[in-house]
């Protein structure tokens, strides 16, 4: 191509129209990319500040996988949570029916003395039988406060009574004015402890042997079965925390879960799992013929399952507030990310406005260039004409 020779006019149209292509081509790719910065080539310093940004930002958007999981993992538990308070509350409602169920012994144990008492329920004391200084002790019954009672100048029913309450006893006066005392249903399957009287003094009264309880059937029937529906539902206890869980991680079957909420690592959130089977709650199976006999049995039954509600209630708490943290942090890489991404698109991404404008230029630019090109050949078309 060297020797084809370019007048001065047509070498400088020439170069003015190269150079409207190239500018044409770089528009045109900005406007087919939508990006004004493509390569390192087109501005090293926005290039490589946009990449970094879009990868913290692709760092952070992999882990919001893991913050939705996270969430997903407390909502589990919660929802495990709320079941076991239904099934708690349940187990307490078999416990409320014992104590609202007949007397499972019919009669209770009992004592009677010997003698008929000359004083009356107002004044047990009447200086012969029962003397002021007399000491009434009757060993424990029913996991009761041994007693251990001095007659005074005068001791009604009522008082005798209250000192006997602690020891699951009750004393009454009989229709031949005998003063008997009886087990509370609080322990209706016990039988009532070794009675001396008097420990001191010189009364004399005395008291007959002492009466075992005899279980009533039909009520000791409700108990087992009361017994069977408080077991069946200490399973579901167990079952429904095993199954609390979500993408193999069970907050209420001694798991922990870690959350990472930065792409350095360095921002974590470590939530503590539980074990909330039934014995982690302290409930145990009742064995039918040994718990629910009495009243205490049920009362003490109650008090566990008031304790394993108290724990759920805590967990619940605790529960709900790391999952508001998560759900914040959640919110918060969200918006970082757009942050990143936004700041990024302003380092490189192109006006499409300004640059459909500059096409629409460079095209005039180049139909102009063209036509130049040719007033610049025609001196040289002139020359040919006189030849010919």
């Amino acid at each position: 191509m060297s020797g084809i020779v370019l007048s001065a006019s047509v070498r400088q149209n020439l170069l003015s129209l190269q150079s409207t292509a190239d500018l044409l081509a770089t528009t045109q790719n900005r406007l087919s990319t939508g990006k004004k910065v493509n390569t390192a080539l087109d501005n090293p310093t926005n290039y490589f500040t946009a990449q970094g940004l879009d990868n913290r930002a692709n760092d952070i958007s992999n882990l919001l996988d893991g913050i939705g999981n996270g969430v997903q993992v407390l909502q589990a538990a919660n929802t495990g949570l709320t079941s076991l308070q239904k099934l708690v509350d349940t187990a307490k409602s078999i416990a409320n029916q014992v104590l609202q169920a007949p007397a499972g012994y019919s009669p209770k144990s009992t004592v009677t003395s010997a003698v008929a008492l000359t004083g009356n329920s107002a004044n047990l004391v009447d200086g012969t039988i029962i003397k002021a200084g007399d000491v009434l002790t009757i060993a424990s019954t029913g996991g009761g406060v041994a007693t251990n009672i001095t007659f005074g100048a005068s001791e009604s029913l009522d008082q005798l009574n209250v000192a006997l309450a602690a020891n699951n006893l009750s004393a009454s006066l009989d229709s031949a004015n005998k003063l008997v005392i009886t087990t509370t249903n609080d322990a209706a399957s016990s039988t009532i402890g070794a009675v001396t009287y008097p420990g001191a003094g010189t009364g004399t009264l005395t008291f007959g042997a002492v009466a075992a309880p005899v279980a009533d059937a039909a009520s000791q029937i409700i108990r087992a079965n009361l017994v069977s529906q408080y077991n069946n539902v200490i399973t579901q206890i167990t079952t429904t925390a095993q199954d609390s869980s979500f993408n193999g991680i069970n907050l209420l079957n001694g798991d922990d879960l870690k959350l990472t909420f930065n792409e350095t690592g360095k921002s974590t959130l470590t939530i503590k799992g539980v074990t909330f089977n039934a014995a982690g709650l302290g409930l145990a199976p009742l064995v039918a013929g040994t718990d629910f006999l009495d009243s205490a049995s049920a009362k003490a039954t109650m008090a566990k399952i008031t304790s394993a509600s108290d724990a759920l209630r805590t967990q619940a708490s605790t529960l709900g507030s790391n999952l508001s943290i998560v759900q914040i942090r959640q919110d918060f890489s969200k918006n970082l990310i757009n942050v990143l991404q936004t700041g990024s698109a302003n380092l490189t991404l192109a006006d499409t406005n300004e640059e459909a404008a500059n096409s629409q230029a460079l095209a005039t630019r180049q139909s102009i260039a063209v036509s130049a090109l040719a007033l610049a050949n025609q001196a040289q078309a002139s020359v040919l004409q006189l030849l010919r």
